[in-house]
């Protein structure tokens, strides 16, 4: 992304008197934010020397779920970097940080000459670039007016901007009081003691959308090896015991002032009987729709009847390519690297989920509501040989273990129609060695591809229906093993860590 560099000048702090009110007839024992900032201000720059050991010990965990959370070509900028600590331990070449404490943001500078560091308030901060992520570690609970920090975040966020921020349970504080007076912590002003529904609040306040909280953290000291197991295996299972929460927030959504192009796949193999009614059936969507037909080694005349389709329907956009490997999920992948829409949809040939009902994924997508679109099967009262009891059990547990693995409520994993932007997917396709390349469906490479990078997921409720022609390709006890062996991979990869 092209920007311009962040504004070098330092900010002085009687600018905040603007947003202090008027000093006239006010209680002398409420301070303004002015002096709250001077008081901030005077008390880091006082601070002498680096971390304590257990700070820097602390410091490491923070950072390695941070690499996790933040792709490492990510531009950053963290609210209150200190001396830039965090920001060190981060593989990210393109960082930013603000911090009150002139101080602390000269030493900041020295530890990271690559970086670009202010004096700033986040309260009135005033940068003329955007980023990817921006980090409020530790930092929320110290801040003077978070509503105001949090609206000004706007001024430095895109539309695909992740805010992340870090801060302590409320269950430790205890601990954390015993932990300052035995020096393994430092001092700090006065916390706010924040809960998880008091930041929703902020963040909701500021216009910022809440997308998912995770608790991390179970030992912040080392013992004898104990604490990495405990805080890779054990923290998630026990999240409430936890140390630090994080949250994910995106900007409020914004309804998209015009149309996008789209792109429908249709994976087909042995599906002839179902051709013409998806070219029928399928209806126009945003400024402009194209069918992608990938057609998979099929044993009846499915391709004959795509170019059949395509002969008698010359005035909508069809395209037809033969699939090269083997599965839907490769049909589908080779389908969107062929399609040319903004927006890509999967629509199954089989016809299960209705057709009619793909502008409900559209204008998710258009609305700004989310940035990927699920389809759900298992609201709506079903056609009686739509889905057999055991394959409804299946996907209800699995949907299940998917919202505690991403954190975000999907309650059908398997459901074959889903919709995205291309650019999203792009960046998906470019991540997927994370987890590997062995899903045969393509459902699950979609869904922690988007876990993955943070995109907000929304659940479409559908009407199934009853296949009209031809017979599954499911086989139901062998995929369910190599399904069960996809949960685990992603455990691994996105809570295991």
């Amino acid at each position: 992304m092209e920007h311009t560099d962040p504004l070098e000048t330092e900010q002085p702090l009687d600018k905040a008197d603007s947003m202090a009110g008027p000093k006239t007839g006010a209680p002398p024992s409420v301070p303004t934010l002015a002096t709250l900032l001077e008081n901030t201000e005077r008390f880091y720059d006082q601070l002498d020397g680096e971390a304590t050991w257990a700070g820097r010990w602390y410091r490491k965990l923070l950072a390695r779920y941070y690499q996790f959370l933040i792709p490492a070509d990510a531009s950053i900028l963290e609210i209150g970097c200190g001396a830039g600590e965090l920001l060190a331990l981060l593989p990210n070449r393109d960082v930013a940080g603000v911090d009150l404490s002139g101080r602390q943001i000269d030493r900041a500078r020295r530890r990271l000459p690559h970086g670009v560091f202010v004096k700033q308030a986040a309260e009135l901060l005033d940068l003329n670039r955007t980023f990817d992520f921006v980090v409020l570690s530790d930092t929320a609970n110290l801040v003077a007016d978070l509503q105001a920090c949090f609206q000004r975040l706007h001024t430095v966020a895109h539309s695909r901007t992740r805010l992340i921020l870090n801060f302590h349970s409320n269950l430790w504080r205890p601990f954390l009081a015993i932990a300052r007076l035995l020096r393994l912590q430092p001092k700090h002003p006065a916390p706010s003691w924040l809960t998880l529904p008091d930041m929703r609040n902020f963040l909701q306040l500021a216009d910022w959308e809440f997308m998912r909280a995770e608790s991390r953290i179970l030992m912040p000291l080392p013992l004898f090896g104990l604490d990495a197991i405990l805080n890779r295996f054990v923290a998630p299972i026990l999240p409430f015991l936890c140390l630090s929460v994080f949250v994910i927030a995106r900007p409020k959504a914004v309804e998209s002032a015009g149309n996008y192009t789209v792109s429908v796949v249709v994976p087909a193999r042995n599906e002839a009987g179902n051709i013409g009614a998806v070219v029928r059936r399928v209806p126009a969507l945003g400024s402009g729709t194209e069918l992608v037909f990938v057609e998979g080694h099929s044993h009846d005349n499915t391709w004959e009847e795509i170019q059949r389709a395509i002969r008698d329907n010359p005035s909508i956009s069809i395209r037809a390519l033969r699939q090269t490997g083997k599965g839907k999920g490769n049909a589908v992948r080779e389908g969107f690297e062929a399609a040319t829409g903004e927006v890509l949809t999967i629509l199954d040939a089989d016809l299960t989920m209705p057709p009619e009902e793909l502008p409900k994924y559209y204008e998710v997508l258009r609305a700004g509501k989310a940035d990927f679109a699920n389809g759900v099967r298992l609201v709506y009262p079903m056609e009686d040989e739509a889905m057999r009891f055991f394959n409804l059990c299946a996907n209800k547990l699995f949907g299940i273990m998917f919202s505690w693995l991403l954190g975000q409520p999907i309650k059908d994993t398997l459901c074959g129609t889903k919709a995205l932007f291309k650019t999203d997917y792009l960046r998906i396709a470019a991540n997927r060695p994370y987890f590997g390349e062995f899903d045969p469906f393509g459902d699950f490479d979609l869904l922690f591809g988007a876990g993955r990078l943070h995109l907000k997921m929304l659940d479409i409720p559908v009407r199934y229906r009853e296949r009209a022609y031809g017979a599954t390709n499911i086989q139901r006890w062998r995929h369910g093993v190599l399904l069960a062996r996809m949960v685990e991979v992603a455990a691994r990869r996105l809570k295991f860590i």
